[in-house]
């Protein structure tokens, strides 16, 4: 009895070791990022889901600057100005526009894809790996709330940089999400008009105006 009651209190002391190194890990990628005015990223994108016989790999880049984003990825171009977010679908000449509120949206969006961590989740430490000489330390994390599609969240991080290199999420549904950075910016000269929708640019598109 004493035996596993001792083997109980070890695993418990292991467990909250690697969630305080993990919470220490998450904090200071949070502190770098919020260090940034902004963050221009390309990145690897790719869906599998072997049950469903789906597999994809594209590329994409996302600007970000504090909640806004221009990211462009398969083709579409996605514009959050903070308030609004602007889907324009230059194939189908197509735009869509709703009211977004991130602060109420628990999904990892664009704007969030740094610091999604920051709640709702719980964390432990997990593998390392050499990606050409840089050491990527893997942190797992754990939706808290059990209705989540996610079923848990690898993020992988430049133990040198504190940057985020690989996010991999893995679904309830079999299917697996990974974005692997390709490019990371930060500080960059941006137009000021960046983050501004123009309709005058889309005479031709049909705008579709969800609320």
């Amino acid at each position: 009895m004493i035996r596993k009651i001792m083997f109980l209190v070890f695993v418990i002391g292991v467990t909250t070791v690697q969630a305080q190194s993990a919470k220490n890990l998450l904090d200071e990628v949070s502190q770098k990022v919020k260090g940034y005015t902004n963050i221009v990223i390309g990145f690897k994108y790719s869906i599998n889901n072997p049950t469903e016989n789906v597999s994809q790999e594209t590329r994409g880049d996302v600007t970000l600057q504090g909640n806004k984003y221009r990211l462009n990825l398969m083709g579409t171009e996605q514009l959050y100005d903070g308030k609004k977010l602007y889907v324009i679908v230059p194939e189908d000449e197509e735009i869509n526009i709703s009211s977004q509120n991130e602060e109420d949206d628990n999904s990892i969006t664009p704007s969030k894809m740094l610091t999604f961590y920051e709640d709702g989740y719980s964390y432990k430490m997990d593998i390392v790996q050499d990606v050409k000489g840089r050491k990527i330390q893997y942190v797992k994390l754990t939706p808290i709330d059990s209705k989540s599609d996610l079923k848990e969240v690898l993020l992988g991080i430049d133990k040198q940089t504190k940057h985020i290199y690989k996010m991999i999420q893995k679904q309830n549904n079999g299917s697996n999400v990974t974005f692997t950075v390709t490019s990371f910016k930060t500080n960059q000269p941006l137009s000021e008009t960046l983050f501004v929708f123009d309709e005058s640019k889309y005479e031709d598109y049909y705008i579709n105006r969800l609320d």
